[in-house]
């Protein structure tokens, strides 16, 4: 097998998605929006298996995190408590060598060049925060919202009473969000409307250790840019583990095992090549005593996929201020009232999408096509069926495949062209397993089972394949061991 090691450009990535109905501008007939976009069928599945796979981590698979649904428009009084309305904000510039707009961060200015080399001319601050109004007439306004962390903190008391939760515990949202770029760029990963994945946790501030930081957290590597190394002007990574920060005092146990679990569930989906920077001091917010971010290496840079900070009991704070409400519990562990402070895991979920996509698109020589090999899991189309034979009795024995296997998994059905045409075509949307029923599949009650990746087969009685198919997804058996190696009489075309 020949794989072209070109680096994917963005630009491919755009043609691609489009071509394949995974992502299309939105409103494309009048033009397109710039920021915006429409996910099509192939991207509605992969972005819906994406949260699906995140939900099943971090709230399903955990005893201490419950999940909310929020509005996307709240109490205006929500962005002045949280800060929004007076610090949400971006510095838009132009490069005064080659005329690019863009924007940079207000600690930036006077520091940040151009990718030219060229110096920026800032045109002035402008707030990132979509404004609209509520009630006909004269209504009031308000904002859509730019994250999804301010409902998980106004509601905190109410779900900590009505979860029986008692300290720690986490929220966890996904949602859609809305800011106003002044210069929306690199396909989807910065756009004017996306989905962010959050936790809030909530900790007393005596809670100094982690009851459930394991050898497996502490133990883990990771490649760090360090603080230090920025300062010195300087972007060599560091080899080191959780473990190693920890004994550094980089972050707390409990900051340090969400880091953990972030890097765990990264790696879970096939996206091992992150990498942690640690913010310098005049990146934190006055909140945060440590914030990290994980970045991936897009085909346009390295840059954020997700993040952490450790936000203190500054949201839960003001939002007590701003309202009146009290915001302290009482923690039965430490018998006392408190307002908790927050560690806070954040990810871009339309950027895990694009990493997933970077990462899967490969030019195949030999078969001549892209193969998108997705992880299976998060596989828009998990397998698809093959009749050879266009007799209805095979293809009422590809129907009953079908419609078994649809009541667990997306799957479709492809009667049309070559065998060989078949494969490419799932090849290239990603379709880890492609299911042949041929002239002996009546008489033997068996399939043959493609593998997307090294092309190989196997046969599988057709009363086995459902569990079959469901260890092949969940990785929990290897191809080879799935069922009796077969030599294929098609070629790949």
């Amino acid at each position: 097998m020949i794989i072209m090691e070109k680096k994917v450009t963005i630009e491919d990535l755009y043609t691609f998605c489009k071509k394949e109905g995974f992502i299309f501008r939105s409103s494309e007939i009048y033009g397109g929006l710039s920021g915006f976009w429409d996910f099509g069928p192939l991207g509605t599945e992969l972005l819906n298996n994406i949260r699906k796979n995140w939900w099943d981590y971090f709230v399903h698979g955990k005893n201490n995190i419950v999940g909310m649904e929020a509005s996307i428009i709240s109490h205006p009084k929500t962005w002045k408590a949280s800060g929004h309305v007076q610090n949400f904000s971006d510095v838009a510039v132009v490069c005064k060598k080659c005329k690019k707009a863009t924007k940079i961060d207000k600690n930036e200015v006077g520091k940040a060049k151009c990718d030219c080399g060229g110096e920026y001319d800032v045109k002035g601050t402008f707030n990132l925060m979509f404004k609209t109004q509520v009630g006909p007439l004269e209504g009031t306004e308000a904002y859509l919202r730019g994250e999804t962390a301010q409902a998980m903190f106004m509601n905190f008391k109410l779900i900590q009473q009505t979860s029986r939760k008692n300290l720690p515990f986490g929220i966890a949202q996904i949602g859609r969000c809305f800011r106003n770029e002044i210069a929306p760029r690199d396909f989807l990963f910065r756009s004017r409307e996306f989905h962010i994945g959050e936790l809030e946790f909530f900790i007393n501030f005596e809670e100094t250790k982690c009851d459930i930081l394991e050898k497996k957290h502490t133990s883990l590597k990771l490649r760090l840019l360090d603080a230090k190394t920025q300062v010195a002007g300087k972007d060599k990574l560091t080899e080191t583990t959780i473990g190693e920060m920890l004994k550094d005092g980089k972050l707390e146990e409990w900051h340090a095992y969400w880091l953990a679990e972030q890097i765990l569930w990264f790696r879970s989906i096939g996206l091992e090549e992150i990498k942690i920077r640690e913010h310098m001091k005049d990146e934190l917010s006055h909140y945060s005593s440590a914030t990290f971010d994980i970045d991936y290496e897009y085909a346009f840079g390295s840059k954020e996929i997700a993040g952490i900070a450790n936000r203190g009991q500054y949201d839960l704070s003001q939002h007590q201020r701003e309202s009146n409400q009290k915001m302290d519990v009482f923690d039965e562990k430490y018998k006392n009232r408190l307002v908790p402070k927050v560690i806070e895991p954040t990810f871009g979920i339309e950027r895990v999408f694009l990493a997933i996509l970077t990462k899967a698109y490969q030019f195949d020589e030999k078969r001549n096509n892209v193969v998108l090999r997705i992880p299976p899991k998060l596989a828009p189309v998990k397998a698809s069926i093959f009749p050879i034979v266009k007799k209805p009795e095979y293809e009422a024995l590809a129907n009953e495949i079908v419609s078994d296997l649809r009541k667990e998994y997306n799957i479709s059905y492809d009667i049309s062209g070559s065998i060989g045409r078949r494969y490419s075509r799932n090849d290239e949307i990603g379709t880890p397993y492609c299911i042949t029923i041929d002239e002996d599949s009546p008489k033997k009650k068996d399939v043959t089972i493609r593998d997307r990746d090294s092309t190989k087969q196997i046969r599988v009685k057709i009363k086995d394949l459902k569990e079959t198919v469901r260890q092949l997804i969940n990785g929990e058996i290897e191809f080879e061991k799935a069922g009796k190696i077969v030599e294929t009489r098609v070629k790949e075309e």
